[in-house]
């Protein structure tokens, strides 16, 4: 049995990746409709631009694309069954994009392959057997005795979760060294508009996060970003109706209530002392955000209630301009772009220059992932 490690676990590389085909929010009213078949439908069309318009995201990536969305035609037809074609889709394509991201954070990681022990694989796009764990294991060549957990509907908060368990597996074990994949496409669910799944249509994009975590690094080669310090999981009160996602013959359908961003925002004061109490810190704006980019009003209603300079959520606020909410995968991107800014503005952590900092990840139940971080010097 190894041997447990006395420190915190660390996130030692980061790599994202994104499909080619880009599509401009201003643009993807008119090309939704089109492509369903339901320019007719002349209200809702104007619900949904002005839905868009409120949305504060620039463009998406996606996999699928109009050649794609012609071949098959009833991926667009809400009264067509087209679950087989989505999953087609995405067991294909959900584990390439994983590899994209892998490859570029274990380029920066600068180890080999045959180092990584474990394998956490998060994705509610795909449910095959075997599953993306196995064909991302494979594309990626790892070792047979790699060992593979996959996280399936982790939902928007998998990238906290997944960090939760490779905190775990590191730290009792030493010398682990855990590649965590979060791997997402609205292939699953793009469908058809209707009245009660506009903001989902609205605000999600396709997009990989990969991340390389273990202990005690082994410097100078291993450059350690981030001490995941500690970690907590709640399920908010009352909140089980708050965002709901089922899967049916058309695809998985998504249903996010207005009431979510004042749920969130009226429990996450109590939920940060709860996690930094130990420390001693209670000044929010004292700390660097990795918050998950659920949506525009999730993150205006945290900041006023916390009363956090706009500066503290403009990472998050950035990948949510530029790529959507890509569910579990978007707090690695986040925390990416968060340590790349850090290094060219030439702050002295990789937490723009904060020692302590919070990642927070939103999903159903509604459940908050919470995970204490801790950045590193940058040198330079």
């Amino acid at each position: 049995m190894a041997s447990a490690s006395m420190n915190p676990a660390t996130i030692l590389a980061i790599g994202t990746a994104n499909p080619p085909n880009v599509m401009c929010q201003s643009d993807y009213p008119d090309y939704h409709f089109r492509t369903t078949n339901s320019d007719h439908l002349t209200d809702l069309k104007a619900k949904f631009k002005r839905i868009c318009d409120k949305s504060m995201i620039r463009k998406r990536h996606f996999y699928m694309n109009e050649e794609i969305l012609k071949e098959n035609p009833h991926l667009g037809d809400n009264n067509a069954s087209s679950i087989g074609t989505r999953q087609a889709l995405c067991a294909n394509e959900i584990p390439k994009l994983g590899k994209e991201a892998a490859e570029k954070a274990i380029k920066e990681w600068g180890k080999p392959k045959s180092m990584i022990t474990h394998l956490i694989f998060g994705t509610n796009s795909d449910f095959d057997l075997p599953g993306a764990d196995f064909r991302l294991a494979k594309l990626l060549g790892l070792q047979p005795t790699v060992k593979r957990f996959i996280l399936p509907l982790g939902a928007c908060h998998a990238g906290g979760t997944a960090l939760r368990i490779a905190k775990d597996i590191a730290e009792n074990n030493r010398g682990a060294r855990v590649l965590v994949i979060c791997s997402e496409s609205t292939a699953i669910s793009f469908h058809a508009p209707s009245e009660t799944h506009l903001v989902s249509l609205a605000i999600f994009g396709d997009g990989a996060g990969a991340m390389i975590v273990g202990t005690d690094p082994d410097e100078p080669s291993e450059r350690p970003l981030f001490q995941l310090v500690s970690a907590g999981q709640i399920t908010l009160p009352d909140s089980e109706d708050g965002i709901q996602a089922r899967l049916s013959e058309i695809g998985m359908t998504i249903h996010l209530s207005p009431d979510v961003p004042k749920i969130i925002a009226k429990n996450i004061q109590t939920l940060l002392s709860e996690s930094f109490d130990h420390i001693g810190i209670s000044n929010w704006n004292s700390i660097f955000w990795v918050a998950h980019p659920g949506g525009p009003a999730i993150l205006d209603k945290v900041e006023a209630k916390l009363e956090l300079e706009t500066s503290k959520l403009s990472t998050s606020r950035h990948i949510l301009s530029e790529y959507g909410n890509m569910w579990g995968a978007s707090v690695i991107f986040v925390m990416d772009e968060m340590s790349k800014r850090s290094l060219k503005e030439g702050k002295s952590t990789t937490g723009e220059g904060c020692e302590w900092g919070v990642l927070v990840a939103f999903g159903p139940g509604i459940t908050v992932e919470t995970i204490v971080l801790r950045s590193m010097p940058i040198n330079y």
